[in-house]
């Protein structure tokens, strides 16, 4: 049993340590994005800031662990057996979880996984236990703490309302106030604003927070709440006298609240999210020291000791986690695939938008700019127009000064109003001991500011709200799946003793090690085929060309490689190459789009003797999508022909479309190093060889029609046969055309050089 106790003490060590790397990855975001978004103070400060606040709120954390343990099940109700598997079964599932979530870059609420992970695992042992002891199935209250996870649920989801609510108000008062032009008005209202934000943090963190930390003892906890309306008058009046003093030094008041607000929303995050990821090993670690004193039996001691207020958890683990979550937040490059979703959901500018839109999102926005219409007609006209110049922001005004890429996403108002808001939310839930979903509240409270700003805009507005959907949907999916896997995993537990905990052990190591690498490659995918024109690199009209003959090279290898590998596709019968192809022609569409969304910013960015050059670049983008969709047609049609296993090519057909593949490849490796070279002196050679394959391919259209008149007698496999001739001819043609295109060019260069 000892042994057994020591692999189960170790294991649950090895997991919490993952488990709060994984989880500092995803939840980064969560303190980060204000600070970075705004760019108001550098980014090794911001994070040397943020590493301080997570110190200090893993000491106060102390007094949230109890949900771990008490918090979701009636320890008393399971013997010691019963919560091993309990809090085995909640580990596992929440490293898995929390790690493919940072895969796919989504920010999801590690508050919503560990406690439906923990109701997941307690009904599976409540409900075992109720069958094996033939009981009513009524009695299952009697093992789960429903009032406090109802409190828990509610908490969580009313936070959702509250942020984007208090965040909505907030900023739009302070937008009103201080414009977006705020500079002009830092030493007047600055000054004020300096004071009521301060004090705030200051409030929640220093004076509800406390209230929660395990080291501070009752009679200074009585004597805070005591003189609460002093303790905060005071400290109105001390931000105050120092925002004034340090305006009149001609120092931006709004660094100073964005570098505290930092601080305080990592110490809030550390404060209230601490448990999500030690909690229950401490819990287990607890359990095992009260377990091994009594000389029991593992199935009949029943752990009620573990609801007891007097358990603390030992300080020095609070300070070794809160060591751990700074070393994973600059060491982690998940963190930053996470932080994009987000920031690019509250951007000021219109960007590239990541998310597609969807009928819900439509109907939304389309209300409210009926809603706005009515108020419109409503609303006196002056009082409309004074309302609308406090909004009008000049850098996204037409002819504003071009963009190097360096800009904020927005502005530091903004920023302090997010940090302000959400830091003090969620220390006001740690007070209260419910653990509120930081990712919630802070994600709430910037879509909430940013739509009180205008960002979203008739420009981006249905990507944003069908991204919010996005990302709040995957957190009730997270809940879903964390409370399937806990149930699952700890039925197996229970089921399988010691030889499902040494293959649950396995398959984690497995799955986190493939995982890893599989995150490491996708960086370097999307970095070696990134295709987006960088706005701040491309000014001149030698840049543009430079740009575009690579961006061609590109395209014209993979086209080549593409249809080649779809035409051995077909002839092989070979449906997972063919599925393969079809994927990777998606994501070059996709790229293409994404360069063509950043278009605008592109022409605003070229200096004006290069402006006439962005015709030429969008003309051969167009082509380019041209090129490519042929490709997809050709794709998709031979997928859903092998797919729906209609016959297989003819031998003569075979041979055909692999004679039509090596002579496109032969021409298109002409075109590449043309490009590639940046060397077009024999382009017009390369013009003429298309005539020559177009004569082929209709050859072969003529020889098609021939075998339908005497041999042929499979009408869909001479559909297929067409459609890839004829769209294979269409390739050739807007290949062509951006040849041509390009010899347009440089008799336009010639011209102006």
């Amino acid at each position: 049993m000892e042994n057994y106790l020591f692999l189960i003490i170790l294991t649950l060590i090895v997991l919490a340590i993952i488990d709060l790397m994984v989880g500092v990855s995803n939840d980064a975001v969560n303190f980060l994005n204000s600070a970075i978004g705004s760019k108001a103070i550098p980014f090794k400060t911001i994070m040397i800031v943020t590493s301080i606040g997570i110190i200090c709120g893993a000491v106060f954390s102390g007094g949230m662990m109890e949900i771990a343990r008490s918090g979701i099940y009636i320890p008393s109700e399971f013997s010691f057996n019963d919560v091993m598997i309990i809090f085995l079964a909640v580990m596992i599932t929440d490293v898995i979880l929390l790690d493919v979530f940072n895969y796919f870059g989504l920010p999801t609420s590690t508050t919503v996984s560990i406690v439906f992970e923990l109701l997941g695992a307690a009904v599976c042992l409540a409900m075992y236990k109720i069958i094996s002891e033939d009981a009513a199935w009524n009695t299952i209250s009697n093992y789960i703490n429903t009032e406090k996870a109802t409190a828990i649920v509610g908490s969580i989801l009313l936070s959702v309302f509250l942020s984007f609510t208090v965040g909505m108000i907030v900023q739009y008062i302070s937008r009103l106030v201080f414009t977006f032009q705020f500079e002009k008005k830092i030493k007047s209202i600055g000054v004020l604003f300096g004071g009521i934000t301060l004090t705030a943090i200051s409030y929640f963190i220093l004076i509800k927070g406390l209230k929660g930390a395990s080291f501070i003892s009752g009679n200074a906890q009585s004597w805070i709440k005591t003189n609460e309306v002093y303790l905060l008058l005071g400290c109105f009046l001390m931000f105050t006298l120092i925002s004034f003093i340090l305006t009149r030094l001609n120092i931006n008041i709004l660094k100073l609240i964005i570098g505290v607000g930092t601080f305080a929303l990592a110490l809030s995050f550390a404060g209230n999210d601490l448990v999500n990821f030690i909690g229950v090993p401490v819990a287990a670690l607890q359990s095992i020291n009260i377990f091994r004193t009594t000389g029991a039996d593992p199935d009949t001691y029943m752990m009620t000791a573990l609801g007891s207020d007097d358990i603390v958890a030992p300080m020095w683990i609070l300070a070794a986690a809160g060591v751990i979550m700074v070393i994973t937040l600059w060491t982690s490059k998940k963190a930053k695939t996470v932080i994009e979703t987000e920031m690019s959901l509250s951007n000021q500018d219109s960007g590239v938008d990541k998310f597609k839109s969807n009928a819900l999102a439509r109907q939304i926005v389309r209300s409210f700019i009926s809603f706005g219409n009515i108020i419109s007609h409503v609303m006196p006209r002056t009082l409309q127009a004074r309302l609308d110049k406090q909004f009008e922001n000049p850098l996204l005004e037409k002819g504003a000064n071009k963009r190097s890429g360096e800009e904020p996403m927005f502005d530091m108002v903004r920023a302090s109003v997010n940090l302000m808001v959400a830091s003090s939310l969620i220390a006001l839930g740690t007070s209260m001991k419910l653990p509120l979903s930081t990712t919630y509240v802070t994600f709430m409270v910037a879509m909430g500011t940013a739509f009180a700003d205008r960002a979203w805009g008739r420009e981006s507005a249905v990507y944003r709200v069908s991204g919010v959907f996005h990302v709040v949907g995957g957190w009730f999916v997270t809940a879903g799946c964390a409370f399937a896997g806990a149930f699952i995993l700890a039925y197996l537990l229970k089921v399988g003793g010691i030889v499902t905990f040494v293959l649950a052990i396995i398959v984690l190591t497995i799955f986190l090690y493939r995982n890893s690498k599989s995150h490491d490659r996708k960086v370097k995918e999307q970095s070696a085929r990134k295709l987006q024109l960088e706005k701040k690199d491309i000014q001149t009209l030698q840049q543009v060309t430079e740009a575009s003959a690579n961006q061609i090279s590109e395209i014209i290898t993979k086209t080549n490689m593409l249809f080649k590998d779809v035409i051995e596709g077909l002839i092989n019968q070979d449906l997972l190459v063919l599925n393969t192809d079809k994927k990777l022609i998606k994501k070059l569409q996709k790229d293409l789009n994404s360069t063509n969304s950043s278009l605008y910013d592109f022409i605003r960015n070229l200096d004006d003797s290069s402006v006439k050059g962005s015709r030429y670049y969008i003309q051969s983008l167009g082509y380019l999508q041209d090129i490519v969709e042929n490709v997809g047609v050709i794709s998709s049609n031979i997928y859903d022909h092998v797919d729906n296993n209609h016959k297989p090519l003819k031998i003569n057909q075979a041979k055909d479309l692999k004679y039509i593949v090596e002579k496109l490849g032969q021409w298109y490796s002409k075109i590449n190093d043309v490009y590639k070279r940046q060397d077009f002196s024999k382009i017009d050679d390369i013009i003429e060889e298309r005539l020559e394959l177009q004569d082929i391919n209709n050859q072969f259209l003529d020889r098609q029609i021939e075998r339908i008149r005497t041999s042929e007698n499979s009408p869909k496999n001479s559909k297929l046969y067409f459609s890839i001739l004829l769209e294979t001819n269409e390739l050739i043609s807007s290949t062509f055309k951006l040849i041509r295109l390009h010899q347009e060019f440089e008799r336009f260069r010639s011209s102006t050089s």
